[in-house]
C-alpha cells in the first residue's frame, strides 16, 4: 500500500479493497460482493486504527462517549507487527460501534506509564472513559473478537 491509497474493507463480505485516493469521492465497490464499501455510517472516515498520543489520548479515547480499543504498541515489536492486520479488521467490523486506537510506547511514554504497560503488544479496553479490560501479549482474533463482544 502506498500513501495514494487505501486498504478498505467491505462491511458486507469483508474482502480488502484497494481504492486510489482520486476516487475516494466516487461510490467504490467492494470487487468481490460488488456492495458499496462506503456506508452512509462510514462516508467521512474510514475504518481503521487512529493513532493517539500522550496529547490526544484524553480527547480521543477517555472522552469518548462509546467503547474503546487501544494497542499499546512499539516499532520494534514483531508481535505488534503481526496482530496489526487484526486490529485493522476489528476496526472495519466493529466501525461505529468500537472505536480501535494505537499507541506508539516508545513516541507516548507518559500515558503507557501512567496504565503501567511493561510490554508490547498490550491493549486496553475502555467504555466511556472507564478501563473495563485488558490483555498482555498477542492474541489471536476469535479470542480478541469475544473480548470486543464483551464491552460492545
Amino acid at each position: 500500500m502506498n500513501q495514494e491509497s487505501f486498504i478498505v474493507l467491505c462491511p458486507y463480505c469483508g474482502a480488502k479493497n484497494r481504492i486510489p485516493l482520486q476516487r475516494m469521492s466516487n461510490r467504490a465497490r467492494c470487487g468481490k460482493c460488488h456492495q458499496s464499501l462506503i456506508t452512509a455510517a462510514s462516508e467521512k472516515r474510514f475504518v481503521h486504527p487512529v493513532d493517539v498520543s500522550d496529547a490526544s489520548f484524553r480527547q480521543e479515547v477517555l472522552s469518548h462517549p462509546g467503547p474503546v480499543l487501544v494497542d499499546f504498541w512499539a516499532p520494534w515489536c514483531g508481535h505488534c507487527k503481526t496482530i496489526a492486520p487484526v486490529l485493522d479488521e476489528l476496526a472495519g467490523e466493529y466501525s461505529g460501534r468500537l472505536k480501535v486506537t494505537k499507541l506508539n510506547v516508545e513516541s507516548n511514554p507518559g500515558t503507557a506509564s501512567q496504565f503501567d504497560i511493561r510490554s508490547v503488544p498490550s491493549m486496553l479496553f475502555f467504555k466511556n472513559g472507564k478501563l473495563v479490560d485488558s490483555i498482555a501479549g498477542a492474541l489471536p482474533k476469535n479470542e480478541l473478537k469475544r473480548r470486543v463482544q464483551a464491552i460492545v
